[in-house]
């Protein structure tokens, strides 16, 4: 048996129901749900569905308190070209983009991975960017109360390019900031820091 294995577990009932839901849709458009390309698709469909959605089932706030730890240290704190990945609610297509997330702690860090980890929680669910911001934020500050936390997310929508207005190059940004960061000064040194190239 290998030391680690990385598996993904689904509901099996839950499954069954989304995959009946997606055969309907793909025989709907006009194609033959029994062609040999598409037997499979429908369970594959689901599948991915609900890991794109797990974010459901999921406490964010949850891991960050599994990961806090007493320390002194009161900069700033930036994790930033955080990929995400989610779903836009109004067309249930992706959009995609980073995430810069930066917080000033106050008697309290948490562990760097658990940063990513509360975006995807959100981002895994259907969303639009403005309350994705909102949400990451509102995290953050609600649990591990520091003295100032700001989000930043620029994304492209395929709703946008695919469809619609077909614009390939917008890119949307969003912002949040709070406690400290609601200063010019300090969200200025956040803002160039997750511009600048520091390697």
């Amino acid at each position: 048996m290998a030391p680690y294995r990385n598996l993904e577990e689904y509901n099996i009932e839950i499954t069954n129901e989304v995959k009946d839901h997606f055969s309907k849709i793909v025989g709907d458009i006009g194609e033959d749900v029994t062609r040999e390309g598409l037997i499979k698709t429908p369970e594959r469909a689901a599948k991915a569905m609900l890991f794109l959605t797990q974010g459901y089932k999921q406490d964010a706030e949850k891991i960050l308190k599994g990961a806090m730890f007493a320390e002194e240290y009161d900069d700033m704190v930036i994790i930033k070209d955080i990929e995400l990945y989610s779903l836009c609610e109004h067309h249930m297509l992706p959009f995609f983009g980073k995430a810069h997330v930066a917080y000033i702690p106050n008697g309290h860090i948490v562990g760097l991975s658990k940063i990513p980890r509360v975006i995807d929680v959100f981002a895994r669910r259907l969303q639009v960017q403005e309350r994705l911001t909102h949400d990451i934020l509102e995290c953050i500050n609600k649990t591990l109360k520091p003295k100032g936390v700001a989000v930043v997310i620029e994304a492209s929508h395929m709703c946008m390019m695919m469809r619609g207005v077909q614009k390939q190059n917008s890119v949307t940004t969003t912002s949040g900031f709070r406690g400290q960061f609601e200063k010019i000064e300090t969200r200025n040194e956040f803002l160039k820091l997750i511009s600048a190239d520091l390697s």
